[in-house]
């Protein structure tokens, strides 16, 4: 098992397709799996290898609680897919045997974010912004059908819809009118309307056409629609 060389472009390829179904080297949740393959890594992958590169943010993340991740470490080998040997640091084994100082890669000006990697991060976020912006805000619209009575066939029917039609407000749009006839020579008069819920309420309209008492009876609502 293993990952090939790990600093070089090969091994982080391996690195990269391995992590493609995987959130973690082992498991569901960080562990030392995972610490023991970051510090084995000489820096974060390139962008394109963007599997390897949301692992490697990832763990990062954990500098402070890396001690407390659950698993025990285990060599390089013992990691990966298994029709591939571990060759990570294999030249300079011996070199580095008297050498006893930890290498952590966590604070090491080395691992900070490429300039390229931090570049398109801050693209794509900016890109994502622009279009949330832009995103035009859903408006919510009601039709209303209005049926407006007058008192008798004695109403100046032409006079009280110029008193409907008066009635101007933020969200308020008139539309077509007819008169229809309701019995013993009365027509009412229906007429639609489109309001904006958010600024204009039916029991709004309702009051100011009362209003005009002269004119009107009563105001029913007789179809009303989301559109």
């Amino acid at each position: 098992m293993g990952f090939g060389d790990l600093k070089s472009a090969a091994g982080l390829k391996v690195l990269n397709e391995f992590l493609a179904d995987k959130s973690y080297i082992e498991g569901y949740v960080p562990s030392q799996a995972d610490i023991a393959v970051f510090e084995a890594l000489s820096g974060a992958p390139p962008a394109d290898l963007f599997h390897a590169l949301r692992w490697y943010n990832h763990i990062k993340s954990y500098e402070k609680q890396k001690g407390s991740l659950p698993g025990v470490k285990k060599p390089l080998g013992k990691y990966g897919p298994v029709n591939i040997e571990d060759t990570t640091d294999s030249a300079s084994k011996n070199a580095k045997e008297d050498d006893d100082d930890d290498i952590d890669l966590f604070g090491s000006d080395e691992e900070e974010e490429s300039e390229e990697s931090k570049r398109i991060r801050e693209e794509r976020l900016a890109q994502y912004e622009s279009k949330k912006s832009k995103k035009p805000t859903l408006i919510a619209k009601s039709s209303i059908l209005l049926d407006v009575k007058p008192w008798d066939d004695e109403t100046d029917m032409a006079k009280l819809e110029e008193c409907v039609r008066s009635i101007q407000m933020d969200g308020l749009v008139w539309g077509a009118s007819k008169l229809v006839p309701v019995g013993y020579g009365i027509k009412k008069l229906q007429i639609q309307c489109v309001v904006e819920d958010d600024k204009v309420s039916t029991d709004v309209l309702e009051e100011q056409i009362t209003a005009f008492e002269d004119f009107v009876q009563s105001m029913d609502i007789a179809a009303f629609n989301k559109i």
